[in-house]
This record gives structure tokens, sequence and C-alpha cells, in this order.
């Protein structure tokens, strides 16, 4: 179900196909940092088609590419991610190629990419989101600074900025799963 912009977000996998829920079910929450990549997920994101394996068919190749990356990213594969976001000329390219240098972590190349993404409806609704998790999304530069403050710690915040995160993730792909399918 797609939700409106006052509607609390709901991110359904079974939405973009069996393909897509079988590589993101169960829904996980990343690390903070790299993380390890998932060796059990890599035969099927190297299978994945975006043209055969989402529920309806694809209209845009770079938003679709996009909903590639952010798949790999899932699953810890940051050189596969990296590879793919940074040949997007895309916000959502630069979106996902943020979020990745944050978890590297790598906080200043991660707010240049910050900067190319510029204002977004994804950091709108990460605004709305948020309070409902506990924490006020401000900017995404500031979210870096959290993150970078509690990484490793082992703490609540650190477990509130995982959980920030996850929504982040799930509300950047479906608004390029949305652009993909038109």
């Amino acid at each position: 179900m797609i939700v409106g912009m006052s509607e609390p977000f709901s991110f359904d996998p079974n939405a973009y196909g069996s393909a897509v829920a079988a590589l993101v079910l169960p829904i996980r929450v990343a690390e903070l940092g790299p993380g390890t990549p998932n060796a059990a997920a890599r035969a099927a994101l190297s299978a994945f088609d975006p043209s055969r394996d989402f529920a309806q068919p694809v209209r845009d190749r770079e938003a679709a590419q996009a909903c590639l990356a952010g798949l790999f990213l899932y699953h810890d594969f940051h050189d596969e991610a990296h590879a793919i976001s940074q040949d997007l000329p895309t916000a959502e390219g630069s979106f996902w190629h943020a979020i990745l240098h944050r978890r590297e972590p790598d906080p200043s190349n991660s707010k240049y990419w910050w900067r190319q993404v510029g204002s977004h409806l994804v950091l709108s609704r990460l605004a709305s989101e948020t309070p409902a998790l506990g924490y006020s999304y401000t900017s995404p530069t500031a979210f870096v600074d959290f993150c970078e403050r509690v990484r490793g710690g082992g703490t609540s915040e650190e477990e509130l900025a995982k959980r920030v995160q996850a929504l982040e993730w799930q509300l950047l792909f479906e608004h390029c799963y949305r652009k993909t399918v038109g």
C-alpha cells in the first residue's frame, strides 16, 4: 500500500515482487558501520534483474539501478553498491552514495554526497517520520554527526540511529521503486 505524506510509513517488501521480498525478509537493521557482507545473499543479488524481478515493469532504468544499489547496500556489499551508485547521475544515486560513505565510515565524503543530493522528498519524509522513533531528523549532515558520535557505543542512542538508518533505507528504496515503475 502506498501511503500519503500524513500517514505513517509502512514498509511491505512483498509490494516490490517476490525476488525483492526474498532479499529483504526478514527485515534487518544494519550496523552503523560497514557491517559484514551477507555471503548467503550474493548469488541472489548477482542474479537480480530489475527488468524481470520487480512486481511491475521498469520505466526508469536509472531508478531501477538505484534500487539495485540499495539492495547491495542492504546486505553490506559496499563495493557493488558503490560501483552502481557512483555511476548514477541522479539525486537517488548520490543519496545511496552518501549513505554508503556514512557507513564506511567516511563522514566528510558522506557530507559531500549529501550536498549533491540537495533537497529530496525522502529527507522530508525522514523529518516527518523519525519523531515516532524518538529522533528529530533535521538534516542528513546532522544525522552523519549523530552516527559518528554513537557508533560502536552499544548505547540506546546507537540503537536509535540504527532504526533511523533502517527507516531511511526503506523510504529511499520505496521512492526509487516508485520512480522505477512510474
